[in-house]
């Protein structure tokens, strides 16, 4: 008797610690004075649907279907990994800092919003400190939320395919790299 007790006792708190271990700990989803950021809430992947107005780009330095390396951190596994050219795009990014809908920290110099992804944003790009609405949905409680304009510049914007150099599934359509964060594919 008292071996099944001591026993079930065993069992019981063996079953609490590993319950203890599986627990979802709450982690930094946002962005560091330099716009690094903890992406785990970020839409890696899309439909591939891109916003009404966007224009493709005529004449891109990377065509559709070639092949470039990104040189840019926005997240893990990024930087250093191959990417395939899924579309180009001539519209104005900004980088934005903005509260997310879902509450928490102000996310700081995120990268990257269109223009096409600015509630009401008129013909002529946005300049710096202007306050807008963002329709974007990059990131968990972006869409709708109320963001400044930190930068702008008028580039071409890929839409690119690329596997994490640090291993995982394929990212497919992911939104957006500027041309300057590709590089020629050698």
């Amino acid at each position: 008797m008292i071996k099944n007790k001591l026993f079930i006792t065993l069992v019981l708190s063996f079953s609490l610690v590993l319950s203890a271990c599986g627990k979802d700990e709450p982690t930094k989803k946002n962005e560091d004075s330099q716009g690094h950021a903890d992406h785990g809430e970020m839409n890696h992947s899309s439909s591939g649907e891109v916003p009404k107005g966007l224009k493709e780009e005529v004449n891109p330095t990377y065509e559709v279907g070639s092949k470039a390396f990104i040189q840019a951190d926005h997240m893990k596994g990024m930087n250093g990994a191959e990417a395939t050219i899924v579309g180009a795009y001539d519209t104005t990014v900004y980088t934005v800092s903005y509260t997310p809908t879902t509450g928490g920290k102000k996310v700081k110099n995120h990268k990257w919003v269109i223009h096409e992804e600015i509630k009401d944003a008129g013909d002529k790009p946005l300049t710096s400190g202007t306050e807008v609405i963002l329709e974007a949905d990059h990131m968990k409680g972006m869409k709708g939320a109320k963001a400044t304009i930190d930068s702008a510049e008028q580039t071409t914007v890929y839409m690119v395919d690329y596997t994490p150099t640090t291993g995982g599934e394929r990212v497919k359509n992911h939104k957006w790299v500027t041309e300057s964060e590709l590089s020629k594919h050698k």
